[in-house]
Protein backbone atom coordinates (compact mmCIF):
# COMPACT_ATOMS: atom_id res chain seq x y z
CA UNK A 1 0.00 0.00 0.00
CA UNK A 2 0.89 3.50 -0.55
CA UNK A 3 2.10 6.45 1.92
CA UNK A 4 0.26 9.55 1.26
CA UNK A 5 3.66 11.07 0.50
CA UNK A 6 4.19 8.43 -2.29
CA UNK A 7 0.62 9.13 -3.63
CA UNK A 8 1.65 13.24 -3.99
CA UNK A 9 4.61 12.48 -5.68
CA UNK A 10 2.57 9.50 -8.34
CA UNK A 11 -0.09 12.61 -8.83
CA UNK A 12 2.54 15.40 -9.45
CA UNK A 13 4.38 12.98 -11.76
CA UNK A 14 0.96 12.79 -13.59
CA UNK A 15 0.31 15.92 -13.33
CA UNK A 16 3.68 16.75 -15.65
CA UNK A 17 2.72 13.86 -18.01
CA UNK A 18 -0.45 14.95 -18.84
CA UNK A 19 1.30 19.15 -19.37
CA UNK A 20 0.92 20.41 -22.74
CA UNK A 21 4.26 21.74 -24.04
CA UNK A 22 6.16 22.23 -27.11
CA UNK A 23 8.45 18.55 -26.25
CA UNK A 24 5.41 16.99 -26.13
CA UNK A 25 3.04 17.97 -29.82
CA UNK A 26 6.96 17.68 -31.30
CA UNK A 27 7.20 14.22 -30.18
CA UNK A 28 3.29 13.16 -31.23
CA UNK A 29 4.18 14.57 -34.71
CA UNK A 30 7.14 12.48 -35.42
CA UNK A 31 5.57 9.18 -33.74
CA UNK A 32 2.80 10.18 -36.53
CA UNK A 33 5.62 10.53 -39.13
CA UNK A 34 7.22 7.15 -37.86
CA UNK A 35 3.39 5.66 -38.10
CA UNK A 36 2.99 6.60 -41.30
CA UNK A 37 6.19 5.28 -43.01
CA UNK A 38 5.60 2.42 -41.29
CA UNK A 39 2.02 2.03 -42.53
CA UNK A 40 3.14 2.56 -46.33
CA UNK A 41 6.09 0.32 -45.78
CA UNK A 42 3.97 -2.14 -44.23
CA UNK A 43 6.31 -2.49 -41.76
CA UNK A 44 5.33 -3.64 -38.37
CA UNK A 45 8.83 -2.71 -36.56
CA UNK A 46 9.06 0.82 -37.75
CA UNK A 47 4.98 1.05 -36.53
CA UNK A 48 6.14 -0.39 -33.19
CA UNK A 49 8.81 2.65 -33.23
CA UNK A 50 5.96 5.70 -33.66
CA UNK A 51 4.14 3.59 -30.57
CA UNK A 52 6.99 4.10 -28.36
CA UNK A 53 7.81 7.54 -29.00
CA UNK A 54 4.12 8.41 -29.22
CA UNK A 55 3.05 10.46 -25.66
CA UNK A 56 -0.64 10.15 -25.49
CA UNK A 57 -0.60 7.93 -22.71
CA UNK A 58 0.25 10.69 -20.35
CA UNK A 59 -2.32 13.23 -20.58
CA UNK A 60 -4.72 9.75 -21.31
CA UNK A 61 -3.13 8.77 -17.20
CA UNK A 62 -4.26 12.49 -16.18
CA UNK A 63 -7.92 12.08 -17.51
CA UNK A 64 -7.83 8.64 -15.31
CA UNK A 65 -6.28 10.67 -11.85
CA UNK A 66 -8.83 13.64 -12.61
CA UNK A 67 -12.01 11.31 -12.73
CA UNK A 68 -10.45 9.56 -9.72
CA UNK A 69 -9.89 12.65 -7.91
CA UNK A 70 -12.74 14.16 -8.13
CA UNK A 71 -10.50 17.15 -9.86
CA UNK A 72 -11.65 19.33 -12.24
CA UNK A 73 -8.98 21.70 -12.76
CA UNK A 74 -7.08 18.67 -13.49
CA UNK A 75 -9.26 17.78 -16.06
CA UNK A 76 -9.41 20.93 -17.87
CA UNK A 77 -5.77 20.57 -17.94
CA UNK A 78 -5.33 17.35 -19.56
CA UNK A 79 -8.31 16.81 -21.92
CA UNK A 80 -6.99 19.72 -24.17
CA UNK A 81 -3.62 18.38 -23.91
CA UNK A 82 -4.74 14.92 -25.08
CA UNK A 83 -6.78 16.77 -27.84
CA UNK A 84 -3.70 18.59 -28.84
CA UNK A 85 -1.94 15.82 -29.62
CA UNK A 86 -4.13 13.82 -31.32
CA UNK A 87 -4.71 16.99 -33.27
CA UNK A 88 -0.69 17.18 -34.26
CA UNK A 89 -1.27 13.25 -35.25
CA UNK A 90 -4.20 13.77 -37.30
CA UNK A 91 -2.51 16.86 -39.10
CA UNK A 92 0.65 14.98 -40.02
CA UNK A 93 -1.12 12.00 -40.95
CA UNK A 94 -3.27 13.72 -43.43
CA UNK A 95 -0.45 16.19 -45.13
CA UNK A 96 1.23 13.29 -45.39
CA UNK A 97 -1.10 10.87 -46.67
CA UNK A 98 -2.03 13.68 -49.36
CA UNK A 99 1.52 13.96 -50.36
CA UNK A 100 1.36 10.14 -50.62
CA UNK A 101 -1.73 9.61 -52.28
CA UNK A 102 -0.61 7.16 -54.42
CA UNK A 103 1.06 5.18 -51.60
CA UNK A 104 -0.71 0.84 -51.65
CA UNK A 105 -3.31 0.12 -48.72
CA UNK A 106 -1.02 -2.26 -47.12
CA UNK A 107 -2.04 -4.92 -44.73
CA UNK A 108 -0.24 -2.92 -41.68
CA UNK A 109 -3.17 -0.21 -42.75
CA UNK A 110 -6.17 -2.62 -42.81
CA UNK A 111 -5.55 -4.80 -39.84
CA UNK A 112 -6.34 -1.31 -37.54
CA UNK A 113 -9.62 -0.97 -39.31
CA UNK A 114 -11.62 -3.83 -37.33
CA UNK A 115 -11.51 -3.38 -33.84
CA UNK A 116 -13.28 -6.09 -31.99
CA UNK A 117 -13.90 -7.41 -28.27
CA UNK A 118 -9.78 -8.64 -28.34
CA UNK A 119 -8.89 -4.76 -28.28
CA UNK A 120 -10.90 -3.73 -25.90
CA UNK A 121 -9.39 -6.38 -23.88
CA UNK A 122 -5.58 -5.48 -24.46
CA UNK A 123 -6.55 -1.66 -23.78
CA UNK A 124 -7.51 -2.85 -20.16
CA UNK A 125 -4.95 -4.63 -19.64
CA UNK A 126 -2.41 -2.24 -21.45
CA UNK A 127 -4.16 0.75 -19.21
CA UNK A 128 -3.80 -1.49 -15.79
CA UNK A 129 -0.37 -2.04 -16.71
CA UNK A 130 0.86 1.81 -17.16
CA UNK A 131 -1.48 3.09 -14.33
CA UNK A 132 0.75 0.34 -12.12
CA UNK A 133 3.76 1.23 -13.41
CA UNK A 134 2.88 5.20 -12.74
CA UNK A 135 2.77 4.00 -9.09
CA UNK A 136 5.57 1.43 -8.97
CA UNK A 137 8.28 3.51 -9.65
CA UNK A 138 10.48 0.17 -9.90
CA UNK A 139 8.02 -0.44 -13.03
CA UNK A 140 8.22 2.88 -14.63
CA UNK A 141 10.30 0.64 -17.64
CA UNK A 142 7.05 -0.77 -17.99
CA UNK A 143 5.84 2.32 -20.12
CA UNK A 144 7.33 0.87 -23.22
CA UNK A 145 5.42 -2.45 -22.99
CA UNK A 146 2.07 -0.73 -22.29
CA UNK A 147 2.76 2.15 -25.44
CA UNK A 148 3.45 -0.82 -27.71
CA UNK A 149 0.39 -2.76 -26.10
CA UNK A 150 -2.09 -0.25 -26.69
CA UNK A 151 -1.26 1.37 -29.61
CA UNK A 152 -2.70 4.69 -30.05
CA UNK A 153 -0.88 6.52 -32.81
CA UNK A 154 -0.76 3.70 -35.31
CA UNK A 155 -4.86 3.73 -35.97
CA UNK A 156 -5.30 7.22 -35.63
CA UNK A 157 -3.11 7.73 -38.46
CA UNK A 158 -4.30 4.96 -40.47
CA UNK A 159 -7.58 6.45 -39.96
CA UNK A 160 -6.52 9.98 -41.56
CA UNK A 161 -4.70 7.89 -44.48
CA UNK A 162 -7.79 6.14 -45.29
CA UNK A 163 -9.98 9.36 -44.33
CA UNK A 164 -7.98 11.39 -46.47
CA UNK A 165 -8.31 8.99 -49.62
CA UNK A 166 -12.43 9.06 -49.44
CA UNK A 167 -11.92 5.76 -47.73
CA UNK A 168 -14.62 6.69 -45.24
CA UNK A 169 -15.71 2.82 -43.92
CA UNK A 170 -12.01 2.12 -43.41
CA UNK A 171 -11.36 4.95 -41.15
CA UNK A 172 -14.19 4.58 -39.14
CA UNK A 173 -13.28 1.20 -37.96
CA UNK A 174 -9.48 3.06 -37.44
CA UNK A 175 -11.10 5.58 -35.65
CA UNK A 176 -13.44 3.37 -33.57
CA UNK A 177 -10.30 0.99 -32.26
CA UNK A 178 -8.53 4.87 -31.14
CA UNK A 179 -10.91 5.52 -29.56
CA UNK A 180 -11.41 2.23 -28.32
CA UNK A 181 -7.75 2.24 -27.00
CA UNK A 182 -8.30 5.59 -25.19
CA UNK A 183 -12.00 4.51 -23.25
CA UNK A 184 -10.30 0.95 -22.21
CA UNK A 185 -6.78 2.97 -20.81
CA UNK A 186 -8.99 5.67 -19.05
CA UNK A 187 -10.95 3.38 -17.47
CA UNK A 188 -8.55 0.72 -16.08
CA UNK A 189 -6.28 3.77 -15.27
CA UNK A 190 -9.15 5.01 -12.94
CA UNK A 191 -9.77 1.85 -11.60
CA UNK A 192 -6.09 0.71 -10.47
CA UNK A 193 -5.35 4.15 -9.10
CA UNK A 194 -8.18 4.15 -7.02
CA UNK A 195 -7.52 0.73 -5.85
CA UNK A 196 -4.09 2.17 -4.80
CA UNK A 197 -5.50 4.86 -2.94
CA UNK A 198 -6.06 7.96 -5.20
CA UNK A 199 -9.39 8.61 -3.99
CA UNK A 200 -9.96 11.94 -2.40
CA UNK A 201 -13.86 12.03 -3.83
CA UNK A 202 -14.63 9.18 -1.56
CA UNK A 203 -12.46 9.90 1.54
CA UNK A 204 -14.81 10.68 3.86
CA UNK A 205 -16.29 7.71 3.17
CA UNK A 206 -13.17 5.13 2.54
CA UNK A 207 -13.87 3.27 -0.37
CA UNK A 208 -16.94 4.42 -1.41
CA UNK A 209 -17.66 2.76 -5.00
CA UNK A 210 -20.79 4.41 -5.60
CA UNK A 211 -18.86 7.68 -6.16
CA UNK A 212 -16.16 6.20 -7.81
CA UNK A 213 -18.78 4.33 -10.18
CA UNK A 214 -20.50 8.32 -10.92
CA UNK A 215 -17.12 9.97 -11.53
CA UNK A 216 -16.68 7.43 -14.46
CA UNK A 217 -20.50 7.01 -15.29
CA UNK A 218 -19.79 8.28 -18.88
CA UNK A 219 -16.57 6.49 -18.90
CA UNK A 220 -18.71 3.65 -18.20
CA UNK A 221 -21.36 4.03 -20.27
CA UNK A 222 -19.22 4.59 -23.56
CA UNK A 223 -16.53 1.02 -22.66
CA UNK A 224 -20.19 -1.06 -22.21
CA UNK A 225 -21.67 0.52 -25.56
CA UNK A 226 -18.01 -0.40 -27.12
CA UNK A 227 -18.17 -3.52 -25.46
CA UNK A 228 -21.74 -4.64 -26.99
CA UNK A 229 -20.33 -3.32 -30.52
CA UNK A 230 -17.16 -4.77 -30.58
CA UNK A 231 -18.44 -8.14 -29.60
CA UNK A 232 -21.03 -7.98 -32.45
CA UNK A 233 -17.72 -6.87 -34.60
CA UNK A 234 -16.12 -10.42 -33.38
CA UNK A 235 -18.70 -12.29 -33.67
CA UNK A 236 -18.46 -11.26 -37.70
CA UNK A 237 -14.85 -11.66 -37.77
CA UNK A 238 -14.71 -15.38 -36.62
CA UNK A 239 -17.79 -16.00 -39.33
CA UNK A 240 -15.86 -14.20 -42.30
CA UNK A 241 -12.96 -16.36 -41.24
CA UNK A 242 -14.66 -19.13 -40.94
CA UNK A 243 -16.40 -18.93 -44.19
CA UNK A 244 -12.91 -17.79 -45.75
CA UNK A 245 -11.29 -21.18 -44.58
CA UNK A 246 -14.24 -23.43 -46.25
CA UNK A 247 -13.69 -21.56 -49.31
CA UNK A 248 -10.13 -21.77 -49.18
CA UNK A 249 -10.47 -25.79 -48.52
CA UNK A 250 -12.77 -26.01 -50.98
CA UNK A 251 -10.56 -24.45 -54.22
CA UNK A 252 -7.43 -26.19 -52.80
CA UNK A 253 -9.76 -29.75 -52.88
CA UNK A 254 -10.66 -28.53 -56.66
CA UNK A 255 -7.01 -27.89 -57.29
CA UNK A 256 -5.94 -31.27 -56.41
CA UNK A 257 -6.62 -32.66 -59.92
CA UNK A 258 -4.89 -29.97 -61.63
CA UNK A 259 -1.16 -30.76 -62.34
CA UNK A 260 1.25 -28.11 -61.02
CA UNK A 261 -1.42 -25.66 -60.40
CA UNK A 262 -2.36 -23.87 -56.79
CA UNK A 263 -4.13 -22.13 -54.36
CA UNK A 264 -1.61 -19.14 -53.50
CA UNK A 265 -4.32 -16.72 -51.76
CA UNK A 266 -7.57 -15.91 -51.63
CA UNK A 267 -9.52 -12.61 -50.32
CA UNK A 268 -13.16 -11.97 -50.14
CA UNK A 269 -15.08 -8.73 -50.68
CA UNK A 270 -18.46 -7.79 -50.25
CA UNK A 271 -20.30 -5.52 -52.67
CA UNK A 272 -24.35 -5.13 -53.45
CA UNK A 273 -25.35 -8.28 -51.75
CA UNK A 274 -22.58 -10.56 -53.29
CA UNK A 275 -19.25 -11.85 -51.97
CA UNK A 276 -17.00 -11.78 -54.57
CA UNK A 277 -14.01 -14.32 -53.88
CA UNK A 278 -10.46 -13.39 -55.63
CA UNK A 279 -8.71 -16.31 -55.46
CA UNK A 280 -4.84 -16.40 -56.95
CA UNK A 281 -4.02 -19.45 -58.62
CA UNK A 282 -0.65 -20.24 -60.11
CA UNK A 283 -0.10 -22.79 -62.88
CA UNK A 284 0.92 -23.77 -66.57
CA UNK A 285 -2.50 -23.57 -68.03
CA UNK A 286 -5.08 -21.44 -67.27
CA UNK A 287 -9.25 -22.74 -66.62
CA UNK A 288 -11.80 -21.16 -69.11
CA UNK A 289 -15.10 -19.96 -67.53
CA UNK A 290 -16.52 -23.04 -67.92
CA UNK A 291 -14.20 -24.48 -65.26
CA UNK A 292 -14.25 -21.65 -63.43
CA UNK A 293 -17.96 -21.88 -63.13
CA UNK A 294 -18.24 -25.28 -62.16
CA UNK A 295 -15.91 -24.18 -59.30
CA UNK A 296 -18.33 -21.52 -58.18
CA UNK A 297 -21.19 -23.91 -58.41
CA UNK A 298 -19.26 -25.86 -55.50
CA UNK A 299 -18.04 -23.45 -53.71
CA UNK A 300 -20.35 -22.96 -49.89
CA UNK A 301 -22.71 -20.91 -49.61
CA UNK A 302 -22.27 -17.17 -47.64
CA UNK A 303 -24.57 -16.16 -44.73
CA UNK A 304 -26.48 -13.95 -46.85
CA UNK A 305 -26.23 -12.73 -50.29
CA UNK A 306 -25.03 -14.80 -53.28
CA UNK A 307 -21.14 -15.96 -54.07
CA UNK A 308 -19.05 -15.55 -57.13
CA UNK A 309 -15.54 -16.60 -57.68
CA UNK A 310 -13.08 -14.60 -59.74
CA UNK A 311 -9.55 -16.06 -60.43
CA UNK A 312 -6.50 -14.18 -61.03
CA UNK A 313 -4.34 -16.73 -63.41
CA UNK A 314 -0.34 -16.35 -62.55
CA UNK A 315 1.50 -18.50 -64.73
CA UNK A 316 3.95 -20.68 -63.25
CA UNK A 317 6.18 -23.41 -64.74
CA UNK A 318 8.01 -25.75 -63.08
CA UNK A 319 11.55 -26.97 -64.51
CA UNK A 320 14.01 -29.51 -63.56
CA UNK A 321 16.76 -31.00 -65.61
CA UNK A 322 15.13 -32.42 -68.43
CA UNK A 323 13.21 -29.44 -68.39
CA UNK A 324 9.41 -28.21 -68.14
CA UNK A 325 7.65 -31.05 -65.48
CA UNK A 326 4.15 -29.90 -66.72
CA UNK A 327 4.87 -28.56 -70.03
CA UNK A 328 1.86 -30.58 -71.41
CA UNK A 329 -0.60 -30.17 -68.58
CA UNK A 330 -3.88 -29.08 -68.85
CA UNK A 331 -6.07 -27.58 -66.50
CA UNK A 332 -8.90 -29.95 -65.45
CA UNK A 333 -9.69 -29.82 -61.65
CA UNK A 334 -11.56 -32.26 -59.98
CA UNK A 335 -14.70 -31.75 -57.84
Amino acid sequence: MMTADERERAREAIRDGAALSPAYMAMNMLAAVIATYGLFENSAAVVIGAMIVAMLLGPITGVGLSLVDADMRLLAKTLPTLLAGAGGVVAVAAVLGLVHRHAPITDEILARTAPNLMDLMIALAGGAAGAIATVSPRLTVAFVGVAIATALVPPLTAGTLLFVRGEYHLAGGAYLLTLTNIIGIQFANSLVLWLAGFRRATAPSGMALGVFVRSNLVTLGILVGLGVLLTFDLRNTIAEEEFKSSVRSALSRWLEGAPGTYLAGVRLEHHAGRVIVSAVVRGPSAPDAKQVAAMEDNLPRPPAGSIELQIRFVEAQTIDRNGSVWADAEFAPQP
